[in-house]
């Protein structure tokens, strides 16, 4: 079931609405509880791409070895 959550990011709310998976991911870095300054927004953004940098690497060396089969 989906659920609105709001982000507080330089005194302004944005709320979005969202499945409990994406709520996890989405709050995994950023407080739903203070007000984020871009500051926080962006190490966010960064620990994310960072994730997916790391699942993606290893996404291709499985593809890699699994061609070989």
């Amino acid at each position: 079931m989906n659920k609105d959550i709001t982000f507080h990011i330089n005194n302004m709310a944005y709320t979005i609405n969202v499945t409990p998976d994406m709520e996890k991911e989405l709050t995994k870095f950023l407080d739903l509880n203070k007000n984020n300054d871009t500051k926080d927004l962006l190490a966010a953004y960064i620990r994310i791409t960072q994730e997916y940098s790391t699942f993606k690497e290893d996404v291709n060396q499985l593809s890699t070895k699994l061609a070989r089969f």
